[in-house]
């Protein structure tokens, strides 16, 4: 019988390939009653054209137990696979696709989508919505619509929900107007500052109320765990909307350091945590359809007068012109640019891994991004391979 797990990994070979050792953690003895452990392994990023086929995993046994509630740990090394081999196909009881408006033609219908959330409307600095789009040029999709709704700032957000406030009222109104010939509503409020958590719940339950038999949805922000004091906290807005659709992506962003847009390790974090605090009946996990590059330095900034004389020195600048008056120079440097995206390969070992950990629905942003080759990898719950 398997009393204990042992993390077994090669630090330098896990470094060099670029994946994230793994993963770990399941169910403790005391709740279980038993000594097999619950595994669920994860490896990072594919690296130089190879990609994650499956996982050898490496597993000795100790001759003591673990102590009550101990957590039992497992590690892997990557098996890789090259482009080119089978790919995974995943089920799911929902697929939501974003659709932003002006790219209509990026929606075939033929696809396997449940739900396609339309977004263009925002709110504008007096508290009203705005760029409502025309739920018609949708009319040839045969799941359910829902209406978007952004708002961009952290000061207008707080503006807006103050309790009470016109703003507010006004706002709440809009929406429901604008979202009845919709199937449901999304709020992708992603700048709520902390000072109006308790408006922000409010204004959610408010046009839970309004919204009758359509659904509500929001758009957050990824987690890894709970938060004290979190405008976004799941277990709260969990009880108040139907459906929650984690945006897992943007791991790293336009100004961080490079790497993935949701790398493997980090992806399965935030999905554990959601799956743990949302449940998978009201869960979406989100993925990304589209990738970043990083130039590893950035020249554009200001300059005092000594500063610029540093530059033509260092550069060896020979010639400087007038422009109406202003001096103006060119120089080149060399720029190393790295760049990380997701194709069928990155996305269909993703979401094998939602599926497997117990996650039913999934959504993308957005349509018209992706590699057409990944919608052979998804299916719907139902239907024939």
């Amino acid at each position: 019988m398997l009393s204990h797990y042992n993390v077994q990994h090669s630090a330098r070979y896990v470094q060099e390939l670029d994946y994230l050792p793994i993963i770990a953690v399941y169910e403790s003895m005391n709740k279980t009653k038993t000594n097999h452990a619950s595994i669920v392994s994860i490896l990072r990023r594919p690296r130089l054209g190879f990609f994650l086929a499956g996982m050898a995993v490496i597993v000795t046994t100790g001759c003591h137990s673990a102590p009550a509630g101990a957590a039992e740990f497992v590690t892997a090394q990557p098996v890789l696979r090259q482009p080119g081999q089978a790919l995974p196909v995943s089920y799911f009881r929902e697929v939501w696709g974003y659709l932003v408006v002006g790219r209509e033609f990026a929606l075939d219908p033929s696809l396997p989508i449940t739900d396609i959330a339309y977004f263009g409307a925002n709110v504008n600095i007096y508290g009203r919505l705005v760029g409502v789009p025309d739920f018609r040029n949708l009319a040839a999709f045969r799941g359910r619509t829902h209406l978007v709704a952004a708002c961009t700032g952290r000061a207008l957000s707080y503006f807006v929900l103050r309790e009470g406030s016109v703003e507010r009222q006004n706002l709440i109104r809009d929406l429901l107007e604008a979202s009845r010939p919709f199937d449901g509503l999304q709020i992708n409020f992603e700048y709520v500052p902390p000072g109006a958590r308790a408006s922000y719940h409010s204004f959610l339950r408010e046009l839970r109320q309004g919204l009758g038999d359509r659904m509500l949805t929001v758009a957050i922000v990824a987690r890894t765990r709970t938060l004290a004091n979190d405008v976004y906290d799941y277990a709260t807005i969990a009880g108040i909307v139907d459906r929650i659709l984690v945006m897992a992506y943007d791991e790293h962003w336009s100004t961080s350091a490079p790497g993935p847009i949701a790398s493997m390790g980090w992806s399965y974090r935030v999905a554990r945590h959601s799956l743990d605090v949302i449940g998978p009946d009201s869960l979406i996990m989100g993925l990304p359809f589209y990738g970043r590059s990083w130039g590893h330095v950035n020249p554009s900034r200001a300059h005092i007068y000594d500063g610029i004389q540093e530059l033509i020195r260092e550069h060896n600048v020979r010639e400087i012109r007038r422009v109406y008056g202003i001096p103006t120079f060119t120089y080149e440097i060399p720029v190393t640019v790295t760049v990380y995206f997701e194709d069928e390969v990155s996305l269909a070992t993703r979401l094998e891994m939602y599926k497997a950990m117990g996650v039913r629905s999934v959504g993308f942003w957005r349509l018209g991004q992706e590699t057409l080759a990944i919608w052979q990898y998804i299916r719907l719950e139902g239907e024939s391979p």
